[in-house]
């Protein structure tokens, strides 16, 4: 594949774009009483990887890391603009200029792959929130919330469309 600096700088802003709008979801949901994902536990997790450790029993008793809550967002982002690479290298440059709804959904809600088979066992909460006090209702959050991620890909390739014209 011939990566050009149109096709990087696309692929970032979607996935910058696509993140924003989960953290504007999640917000939301923050301001309604739902507990989220607290991105300290998530910077903890990634920041325990130099020491060699992957897998926690509890990612929450887990020794602090310095500066766990920046790594937390950075991983966050960084996820978004990989899975937004993902995206593009499925549906090509094309589909960044003239972006349709049901790739972007579908890649969205790939992605919750991603927290139900690696970052919660690897935290703890066991295969797709299984060892959590109500493994289904967090399954369906997760669900929602990547869907809200596939529908910000979506918008922010349409976005990034309509500026580019």
């Amino acid at each position: 594949m011939n990566l050009t600096i149109e096709h990087v700088a696309r692929t970032a802003l979607i996935g910058v774009g696509a993140t924003a709008a989960m953290d504007l979801w999640l917000a939301l949901l923050g301001r309604l009483g739902v507990a989220t994902l607290d991105f300290a536990l998530l910077g903890r997790w990634v920041g325990h990887w130099p020491r060699g450790v992957f897998l926690h029993a509890s990612i929450g008793k887990a020794a602090p890391v310095r500066g766990e809550l920046a790594l937390g967002w950075l991983t966050h982002y960084a996820s978004g603009v990989a899975f937004a690479a993902v995206l593009v290298a499925l549906f090509g440059l094309e589909w960044t200029r003239t972006p349709s709804l049901v790739p972007a959904l579908a890649v969205g809600l790939a992605t919750v792959a991603a927290p139900w088979l690696l970052m919660q066992p690897a935290m703890g909460a066991g295969i797709a929130a299984s060892k959590t006090p109500a493994p289904a209702r967090n399954r369906a959050r997760s669900l929602a919330n990547h869907a809200v991620f596939g529908l910000g890909l979506y918008l922010s390739a349409l976005l990034l469309a309509w500026i580019s014209r």
